[in-house]
């Protein structure tokens, strides 16, 4: 007798565990919902890495600015059209050759932009006296949103 109630057990144990899974409706519900969510949280995170560039194009910018400002505090102008950036890290031996260039430069290297391209200066500028600026995600002038330009004037 004690070994009919062991098996009854067994059986009822077994059956009581096969009734806790899932059914397909839950589990398409489930999907629903996480498809849901994704579709409102994946366009926003995806949109970071392009804003992140563009932060970062800004803040190179800046730091490009800061070094051609104090370019121009030692050597009473800024960096001719010819000689660029480049004359921030390297003595420019074009003239007007600068009388009081620091040693050691201005910047440590040149940057290029968050998509691998040189930043762009101008001298005059367009918006200001100088401008220093990248033509962002296409490398082109002009855009809109991520090919849009990104510049000191901003």
């Amino acid at each position: 007798m004690q070994l009919s109630t062991i098996r009854r057990a067994d059986n009822a144990g077994s059956r009581s565990r096969r009734q806790r899974g899932f059914t397909l409706i839950e589990i398409m519900v489930v999907i629903a919902i996480l498809g849901i969510l994704a579709a409102l949280i994946v366009p926003k995170i995806m949109s970071r890495p392009d804003e992140a560039r563009r932060v970062a194009a800004k803040q190179d910018i800046g730091t490009v600015m800061q070094a051609l400002k104090l370019y121009r505090l030692d050597n009473g102008r800024y960096p001719t059209q010819e000689q660029g950036l480049r004359a921030l890290i390297e003595k420019p031996s074009t003239d007007p050759v600068p009388n009081n260039w620091k040693e050691g430069g201005y910047l440590e290297r040149l940057p290029n932009d968050p998509w691998g391209n040189p930043y762009q200066y101008l001298n005059p500028g367009v918006h200001g006296e100088i401008d220093v600026f990248s033509y962002g995600a296409d490398g082109r002038p002009g855009g809109e949103g991520n090919d849009a330009d990104v510049g000191s004037w901003q």
